[in-house]
């Protein structure tokens, strides 16, 4: 464990299931942290003080990631905007494709964010990057700021860090493995 307090609690709480969903994959299942109210609440106060006050609109990356995006608009006093798949959204929206280990992917965000807006990216899992790294540049063509990128757990040894900071220079993440 790298936190202390309760956050070392909320950390213990994120379960490793082994071989799942592929051999050789360790996946964090995080369902035990947002069950627990109180490790909930110091996880989503750990993601968003470094950025206090520096955003408008939280957006949360899908699926997981709405879960944190909307507790820390919250607890921040602001909106949510949410990052979807594509076709997921009922009106026009802006779309930014991006490589997968095993192909392309498509995200978008309603295109309707007033021009300036500071976005606070969200999400779960910082793995091999390019998820976040394509809704920073999603956010940056409908004109929003990205003013910071902040994840509940990094995979280290997947190099998201390094593909998401060739975009971003203020990642925030509260858990390591």
């Amino acid at each position: 464990m790298n936190a202390s307090g309760p956050l070392a609690r909320a950390e213990s709480l994120i379960a490793v299931i082994p071989d799942y969903p592929s051999p050789g994959i360790q996946f964090r299942d995080i369902t035990p942290l947002l069950a627990d109210a109180d490790a909930f609440r110091a996880v989503i106060d750990a993601l968003i003080a470094p950025f206090a006050g520096t955003f408008d609109v939280v957006a949360g990356v899908e699926a997981r990631g709405f879960l944190l995006a909307a507790a820390a608009a919250i607890a921040a006093d602001t909106g949510v905007v949410p990052v979807r798949k594509a076709g997921k959204l009922p009106r026009p929206a802006a779309a930014v494709d991006y490589a997968l280990e095993y192909g392309q992917a498509t995200i978008e965000v309603h295109d309707d964010l007033p021009r300036g807006a500071r976005v606070l990216l969200v999400d779960d899992v910082l793995a091999t990057g390019g998820t976040l790294a394509a809704a920073h540049e999603l956010f940056t063509a409908v004109g929003a700021e990205v003013t910071g990128t902040a994840v509940l757990l990094e995979l280290e040894a997947l190099g998201g860090r390094e593909v998401l900071g060739r975009v971003e220079r203020d990642i925030h993440t509260v858990f390591r493995a």
